[in-house]
């Protein structure tokens, strides 16, 4: 196809802080650094990150992704549990088997976990804001008996919750929900059980928190808002959410530059692009090219934080980083 000599102007306005946030660069390091130490096979307990490019880089490196640990066969090589975090039976198992295993579980999600480890010692019955099925929930719910976590997805579902009586409460949340979202359910439970303990620090984590807030100033001022992210990326889904709230009227959630609805954004003189934290930096390379191709763009960065956040490695990984 020859496109027009002419080119129709854009401005694109890019979110910063976008795509990799300090949790999933950690756990792609760890898998990488897996590969480079002890050869590959190294295998993968579940997506390492939601994200498709990551996971086929990563394959293509070495990394042997499976769902469970009895896909993967007799072996000396390290297992990595993926950043979203594992109920505490998944490294028991690991242990049975003797296998050598790496966690790359988000610190801001072991947080949540041993705060949910520290009501359930209080005898506090626990109530868990977030997504039925999420990686990062079945984690959080599996580190305490069956029974001692209750989960609540909606206002609706705070307002109908019924907790075992005679218990003091405790809620905690997933890290990478919508803050306004889970906001509201906060309000129905503190309303409903005025005594409810509540973290001493947001479990709603930094990345996803500033992530929603630079798409909630962007998305009023442009006709479109794209968001680079997996469909099974939480914090994606919610970037697209805020987008829409915010008062942009096109917000799309796409994977690669190849899912762009084109016609959809004929005309567009503005248009945001964001990226969920586990989305590289590439693909949002790749997306503005894109663009390039089709408009005359001028890519305008609106920051509104600045992240220096970094965590350390395993103490496996620590020494052949260093080298």
């Amino acid at each position: 196809m020859t496109l027009s000599a002419t080119k129709s102007p854009l401005t694109i306005k890019l979110c910063a802080p976008r795509g990799f946030c300090a949790g999933v660069d950690r756990a792609i390091q760890i898998v990488e650094l897996a590969i480079e130490r002890f050869g590959p096979p190294v295998y993968v307990r579940h997506e390492i990150v939601h994200n498709k490019y990551v996971v086929e880089e990563l394959r293509r490196k070495g990394a042997v992704f499976v769902e469970e640990l009895d896909e993967i066969p007799v072996t000396e090589k390290p297992v990595v549990f993926s950043a979203h975090g594992v109920p505490k039976s998944v490294p028991a198992a690991a242990s049975a088997r003797d296998m050598f295993f790496l966690d790359a579980t988000c610190p801001l999600v072991s947080k949540v976990h041993r705060e949910a480890e520290i009501h359930f010692r209080r005898n506090r019955h626990i109530i868990l804001i977030g997504h039925a099925g999420h990686p990062e929930v079945i984690g959080t719910m599996g580190q305490l008996p069956v029974g001692a976590v209750t989960l609540v997805e909606t206002e609706a579902d705070a307002e109908t919750v019924t907790p075992p009586e005679g218990k003091e409460l405790a809620w905690i949340t997933q890290t990478t929900l919508s803050v306004e979202d889970t906001r509201a359910v906060v309000a129905v439970l503190t309303r409903r059980f005025p005594g409810i303990h509540a973290p001493h620090k947001d479990d709603i984590c930094y990345a996803t928190t500033n992530r929603q807030e630079a798409v909630s100033q962007i998305a009023p001022d442009v006709e479109a808002m794209i968001v680079v992210g997996a469909p099974n990326s939480s914090n994606s889904q919610r970037l697209r959410e805020v987008a829409e709230r915010a008062g942009c009227a096109h917000a799309v959630l796409i994977q690669r530059a190849d899912e762009i609805n084109w016609e959809r954004l004929a005309g567009i003189r503005t248009v945001g692009i964001t990226a969920g934290a586990s989305a590289p930096e590439v693909l949002v390379e790749e997306v503005i090219d894109a663009f390039a191709e089709r408009f005359d763009i001028t890519v305008e960065t609106v920051r509104t934080a600045d992240e220096t956040i970094a965590f350390n490695l395993p103490r496996e990984l620590r020494q052949p980083a260093a080298e």
